[in-house]
């Protein structure tokens, strides 16, 4: 029995993950309480075949508090029994939860008359950090639209990325935060910093006069030569665990040229491999969004 249990913030994508699971073939069961987890799971696996091939289940801030600070012995109590489970954990920006909330005027379900919506958020997110500490995959899903959202979800699924692995490629700004959902995370602050440079300062990393200052710093294609080989080295050890999908970060202090200009780089180099890629600059994004 393959299982996975699906949780995140309110407003983050968890019913949507769970649509996409359903698509799958999997059975899908939301707000299930934990105290019936153990029960669910072993009357399944009492029969042979087991009664769910393929089963997801949501859990979020619904569920009692007092259960959701026990949930890694719920899973601990699965290992026991043999289970092979996955933990996807879905969360966004505070920011862009409240715009969803605002666009489609639903209720929260931690907000009261007395808790305005931005605390009812920030309590979910205190209240639901056993489990995203515990998760096996985190998706942050403030830059992501519905396609791409599903296609992420997807792409989670054992064998969902069809076997082939994904890769993404991310340049940020560690001033706006770490990515939550990066596997690697290259910080490559140590470079010299085109934005001390008048002329380059409003320039990006994908403009000409940046990526020619940069290439000509002894430091940079040495960096740049050291991430691409470790992962041309790498990449097909993921691919061979059944790996779907790969984000590697690469965080400068704006995000706006080192780490783009890196990013940039590091796709033409990677993409004469195997791997479906994906370019992406979270702070160019944000700016025109």
């Amino acid at each position: 029995m393959k299982l996975v249990i699906v949780s995140g913030l309110s407003g983050a994508g968890k019913t949507v993950a769970l649509k996409q699971y359903e698509d799958l073939g999997y059975t899908c069961i939301d707000n299930l309480p934990l105290t019936l987890l153990d029960t669910l799971v072993l009357d399944a696996l009492r029969q042979d075949p087991p009664r769910y091939a393929s089963l997801a289940l949501g859990i979020d801030a619904r569920e009692l508090p007092e259960e959701i600070e026990q949930f890694t012995r719920h899973l601990e109590r699965l290992r026991e029994q043999g289970v092979d489970y996955r933990v996807l954990f879905l969360t966004a920006d505070d920011a862009v939860l409240l715009a969803r909330y605002s666009e489609t005027r639903r209720r929260h379900p931690l907000s009261t008359p007395q808790r305005p919506l931005k605390e009812a958020i920030e309590r979910e997110r205190v209240l639901l950090k056993p489990i995203a500490d515990a998760a096996d995959a985190v998706i942050d899903t403030s830059d992501l639209n519905l396609h791409v959202l599903r296609e992420r979800i997807q792409a989670e699924v054992p064998g969902g990325g069809r076997d082939k692995l994904s890769l993404t490629l991310l340049s940020f700004g560690f001033k706006n935060g770490t990515p939550p959902d990066a596997d690697f995370v290259f910080d490559v602050r140590c470079l010299p910093n085109p934005h001390w440079q008048p002329t380059l300062r409003p320039l990006t990393g994908r403009d000409a006069p940046v990526a020619e200052w940069l290439s000509q710093q002894p430091l940079v294609p040495a960096m740049l030569d050291d991430l691409t080989g470790l992962l041309q080295r790498w990449l097909p050890a993921f691919r061979s665990q059944d790996r779907a999908y790969l984000t590697v970060a690469i965080g400068c202090t704006g995000g706006k040229h080192r780490s783009v200009y890196l990013a940039e780089q590091l796709a033409t180099r990677l993409r004469t491999g195997p791997e479906p890629l994906t370019l992406r600059h979270r702070e160019l994004e944000r700016h025109h969004a």
